[in-house]
């Protein structure tokens, strides 16, 4: 199992991860150091142990807001099939109502001719 170094807030952290993670443990350590970096422009050094718990909610909030956004699209894109399937249906009902019809329309047709042509 790797080690990691990373740095949040200055401070260099030595985490364990499974092989071929850790470019994607840095990379999270990154978010999370940025959050950090954002929390220290507008509340100041309030300690490490508060920042990082400010950062955790910070990051929790952005997740669960991603989670309700991908439910909303979830629903809509199932309101959309079904509107799909909707369509489809009565596509299906139009068109067969139209060979019904194209069909009478040459039966007759060649009622006509039969009747005009001569015997």
């Amino acid at each position: 199992m790797p080690l990691v170094n990373v740095m949040v807030n200055q401070r260099a952290y030595t985490i364990a991860c499974d092989d071929g993670e850790e470019e994607h443990l840095r990379d999270l350590a990154s978010h999370v150091d940025s959050k950090v970096r954002e929390l220290l422009g507008s509340v100041g050094q309030v300690g490490d142990t508060r920042l990082l718990l400010m950062a955790a909610l910070l990051i929790a909030d952005e997740h669960f807001e991603s989670l309700a956004r991908l439910d909303t699209r979830s629903r809509e894109l199932s309101d959309l099939s079904a509107a799909h399937n909707v369509v489809q249906s009565r596509f299906g009902s139009a068109e067969t109502s139209a060979v019904s019809v194209l069909e009478a329309a040459t039966k007759r047709l060649s009622d006509i001719a039969a009747r005009l042509s001569p015997a």
